[in-house]
């Protein structure tokens, strides 16, 4: 039998499906109506319930989700592969930030760099550890540093998402360093 905790990160893994990744819940700037996302989830999980939700919105320990002061709409903060408006704020990023990937994808990078491939952006973290536990989930980690305060001098944008993920377009392969 699996426990609480499987089916909570098996209902998030779905909420996040739904909130970045489909046109039929979302609106132009990401955001859902909670009452939609919980009769969708219920379809897999008859006995979801907005509390629950909720309570995976309040305990989601990297704040994947935002819900609005009205209380009634959701969205992911960021991750999205159709095309929102989540209302980033361009911002001036630190010297260097982070990305983290497999091993297997390094020859592929350093040749093309960084892309968002299915996502909007590229997703940069603060610290190279974090980058790794990232990279961690796609096979042997390995942490790429990016000179980021060379790219924001030479025109490229950054932004900060609402649970402080740093993103840009794209990361050019002559910005990139194999940590």
């Amino acid at each position: 039998m699996k426990s609480a905790a499987d089916q909570a990160q098996r209902i998030s893994r779905k909420m996040s499906y739904l909130l970045r990744h489909s046109t039929a819940f979302i609106d132009g700037h990401g955001w859902a109506q909670i009452g939609a996302i919980v009769e969708e989830v219920r379809k897999s999980y008859p006995d979801f319930t907005e509390a629950m939700l909720r309570e995976i919105v309040a305990a989601d320990e990297k704040g994947r989700y935002s819900i609005d002061a009205s209380g009634l709409r959701i969205r992911a903060n960021q991750g999205h592969s159709v095309p929102v408006d989540v209302e980033l704020k361009r911002a001036e990023p630190p010297e260097v930030l982070y990305h983290g990937t497999a091993s297997r994808f390094l020859s592929s990078i350093m040749a093309e760099g960084l892309t968002g491939r299915t996502r909007l952006y590229v997703h940069l973290s603060t610290t190279a550890e974090a980058a790794r536990k990232v990279g961690a989930r796609h096979g042997k980690p390995v942490a790429l540093q990016i000179d980021t305060s060379k790219m924001a001098r030479d025109g490229y944008d950054f932004f900060l998402s609402e649970n402080h993920i740093w993103l840009t377009k794209a990361v050019p392969a002559g910005y990139i360093t194999i940590l």
